[in-house]
């Protein structure tokens, strides 16, 4: 970690990965040229090889499956003053740590995210694209697949992610909102397309609302997860 005086804010990538072996390289890799100074996988229980294809990654833990409880580990064993959590089927944009680095110069920023590119062509996904923008610019709401990040302090006193079945993320970025300034970064993040695509763009970005609004009333995230079927 850094001394804080004169030196550059250290940046610790955090990937939860299950069943993520056509992945998890791509997106260590995106970490190293985005300028990360440590990458953390965490996997939880995959049995297709993800953690053997991880091995490029400073360091690789088994836990628990639940992506809350992985980043939380990840979390705990890294090192940096900044921790950016990035999922498996992400890819980071060259020089997006410096971005961060940039943006942390000023104190009263607490942490954010970046904006979104869905990997897949179209006008569609492009609208997609943003309103989850807009979302955040409007309320402060961001998702994981927008790769959260915060100084290592503010997430520490913030207490991590709940440890819920989904939403983790969006819990998180409310209370980040409240911890000091935000930002949205232009990254841009590339974000896989597969879940839109399996389930369908229209259904997948309604259900995601859905659930959004449904949360926001006060349904418990571990109740809401059997809306959320898996697409690994």
């Amino acid at each position: 970690m850094s001394d804080g005086v004169g030196q550059a804010l250290t940046v610790s990538v955090i990937i939860p990965a299950l069943q993520e072996a056509g992945n998890i390289a791509a997106a260590i890799a995106s970490a190293r040229a985005a300028g990360a100074d440590e990458i953390v996988v965490v996997d939880g229980g995959s049995t297709d090889g993800t953690v053997d294809l991880a091995k490029s990654a400073d360091c690789v833990l088994t836990g628990t499956r639940g992506r809350a409880r992985q980043q939380n580990a990840g979390a705990e064993r890294s090192r940096g003053d900044v921790l950016l959590f990035l999922h498996a089927d992400c890819r980071l944009a060259m020089g997006a740590c410096g971005q961060i680095r940039t943006v942390l110069a000023d104190p009263a920023v607490a942490g954010g995210c970046f904006c979104q590119r869905i990997d897949a062509v179209g006008w569609r996904y492009r609208i997609v694209e943003r309103g989850n923008l807009l979302r955040v610019l409007v309320s402060g709401w961001m998702y994981g697949d927008q790769g959260l990040f915060f100084r290592r302090d503010v997430f520490e006193r913030l207490g991590g992610f709940p440890e819920v079945r989904l939403m983790e993320d969006w819990l998180l970025s409310r209370r980040l909102v409240r911890a000091g300034r935000t930002v949205v970064l232009p990254g841009p993040l590339l974000v896989s397309a597969r879940r839109w695509q399996q389930a369908g763009l229209v259904r997948q970005t309604l259900r995601n609302w859905s659930l959004l609004m449904l949360a926001s009333t006060g349904v418990p995230p571990d109740e809401l997860a059997r809306w959320y079927p898996t697409v690994r």
